[in-house]
């Protein structure tokens, strides 16, 4: 299994990692995949002290991250570093007209694996961002995100980083169920979106 005791996970990410957690309490973890994570990992491996912690923001961009990486990630020595960011890259491009380049992205992106290595001796799991299409506008952020997801899908082979599909994950379950189902407004989960999430970290982990 690809935890051990004593080790210490941080999340990272925007909106949907962050799912209302308290930030004024640093061990909150929100109401989001995370929580779900932590609580069935405790259920599943009592015997396990493993410490799980929650640093994803709302509205963050991978430009965000950079910024915070050191205070936010470098500072709390985490072992073990998850980190799903991307939708709102693409976002603000259609609803501000804010446009972040595939090329730009990876700078950013690659700066905050680069750091990674450089300061800790840490296992990195990257999830790629995804996107439901609800409501219809939806569809046209393919055009944009797209080329994002295949930059996160390099850097993760490039820097040997444990990969989770989630895009395709999610797209997957959406020919079971309405993709509302999964994520109302097709960027934040719902109870059951996260819950997909948190299963298949969880089944990340176990394989290793």
């Amino acid at each position: 299994m690809l935890l051990k005791d004593g080790d210490v996970v941080l999340f990272q990410g925007d909106s949907v990692t962050d799912a209302g957690r308290d930030r004024e309490n640093p061990d909150d973890l929100g109401f989001g995949y995370p929580n779900i994570i932590a609580s069935m990992f405790y259920a599943l491996h009592p015997e396990l002290n493993v410490k799980f912690l929650n640093r994803g923001i709302s509205g963050n961009r991978v430009r965000d991250l950079k910024e915070r990486w050191q205070n936010d990630c470098i500072d709390l020595k985490p072992t073990v570093v998850s980190i799903l960011i991307g939708i709102n890259d693409t976002w603000r491009n259609y609803d501000n007209s804010d446009y972040t380049s595939p090329e730009k992205f990876e700078e950013d992106y690659r700066y905050i694996l680069e750091k990674t290595r450089k300061n800790l001796d840490a296992k990195i799991i990257i999830m790629e961002p995804f996107v439901l299409p609800v409501p219809e506008d939806r569809k046209e952020w393919r055009v944009d995100l797209d080329p994002k997801i295949h930059v996160v899908r390099n850097l993760s082979r490039e820097f040997e980083a444990y990969f989770i599909p989630l895009d395709g994950i999610m797209a997957k379950y959406s020919t079971a169920k309405d993709p509302a189902f999964w994520a109302s407004d097709g960027v934040h989960p719902t109870n059951a979106g996260h819950a997909i999430i948190a299963k298949e970290w969880l089944n990340l982990i176990k394989a290793f």
